[in-house]
């Protein structure tokens, strides 16, 4: 039966949401390739520093800022070049007042040195000496040791999903496997003595099944695994059949179809009797003050969420993005 008050939909997804306990969630360990787009299920603390060393950002000279106060073109300072920095190699000297070492970009900086001067404002006088022809602050065209992300402190929080550049970011500190939700399975469930499957040949008032292949890539983009259990008829028996098994292996039940006034449509009665049995909170609303998807259905069976939806296909659009996307997420864990 319907509600006698049709509720707003913010309404019933609340009384929806509340009805779902928070138990259940499960966690995975994934190789990191594998995570885009999951949820975080623990903080992730930085085992190390990012960069792990002081770096060059530009091509030019390590030396110490102060040794070129005052520089420029007419009145340049002179820098004694000691060694030369190549890429991937320790810096293992240290930089003393006067002294430099030629860097490459992305180079590893000397002990001692504070700041780079670009190629660009250094004149060679000869092998081993320089004109600084401008003069360099403190820290200037040097990334710090730890400046992008510290050592043991948390990096990314627990219910965060993953982008493609916090997944760079991990790998930069040598993580390569991480704790993540499992997707919630979902199963579909499509009703009708007038459903067919899309594949067959039409006969006079028979319909194929679109909504399944709609909710299974729905699901799919808001990381669900759908669950394509088949057609049913408007059979009492049969869909409670249907839907106790697709309760006892997913996640969360969608059932297409039977959800309004009509004499055979049944879905509300049939989930109520199967929360009974195993428990849960049954029907939470049914119908609300929506159009299209007015005779919708919130329920929880044996605490996972059972939501009856109309057949209309534009119908289903309008729930999924109201009501089963939010509910994927919790049980996603965002």
């Amino acid at each position: 039966m319907f509600d006698k008050t049709y509720l707003l939909p913010s309404e019933a997804l609340q009384r929806l949401l509340s009805s779902i306990p928070d138990t259940g969630i499960t966690a995975e360990r994934l190789r990191m390739e594998e995570c885009y787009n999951r949820i975080i299920a623990a903080d992730v603390v930085a085992p190390e520093d990012l960069p792990a060393f002081s770096r060059s950002t530009v091509d030019g000279y390590a030396l110490i800022a102060r040794d070129t106060f005052g520089a420029k073109d007419t009145s340049p300072a002179y820098i004694t070049v000691r060694r030369e920095i190549m890429m991937g190699t320790a810096a293992d000297f240290d930089i003393k007042t006067g002294e430099a070492a030629k860097i490459p970009t992305g180079g590893m900086m000397p002990e001692g040195a504070d700041a780079v001067l670009m190629l660009e404002h250094a004149q060679a006088v000869s092998n081993d000496m320089i004109e600084a022809m401008r003069s360099v602050a403190p820290g200037e065209n040097v990334i710090q040791k730890g400046e992008d992300i510290q050592k043991e402190t948390i990096v990314l929080t627990r219910g965060h999903r993953l982008r493609s550049q916090d997944i760079g970011a991990l790998a930069g500190i040598g993580i390569t496997e991480i704790e993540v939700f499992k997707k919630p399975a979902v199963s579909i469930i499509s009703t009708g003595d007038e459903i067919v499957p899309a594949s067959s040949p039409l006969k006079s008032g028979q319909v194929r099944d679109i909504n399944s292949f709609t909710l299974a890539g729905l699901i799919s983009d808001n990381g669900g695994v759908p669950v394509k259990r088949g057609i049913f008829k408007d059979d009492y028996g049969t869909i409670k059949k249907a839907i106790e098994d697709s309760v006892k292996d997913s996640d969360m039940v969608l059932i297409s179809g039977g959800t309004s006034a009509g004499t055979k449509d049944m879905t509300a009665e049939i989930i109520n009797d199967i929360a009974r049995s195993q428990g849960g909170a049954g029907v939470v609303f049914h119908g609300l003050s929506l159009k299209p998807g007015k005779p919708m259905i919130g329920a929880v069976v044996n605490n996972k969420p059972v939501l009856g939806l109309p057949g209309h296909p534009v119908a289903i659009a309008v729930c999924f993005g109201l009501f089963i996307r939010p509910v994927i997420e919790k049980l996603s864990g965002s």
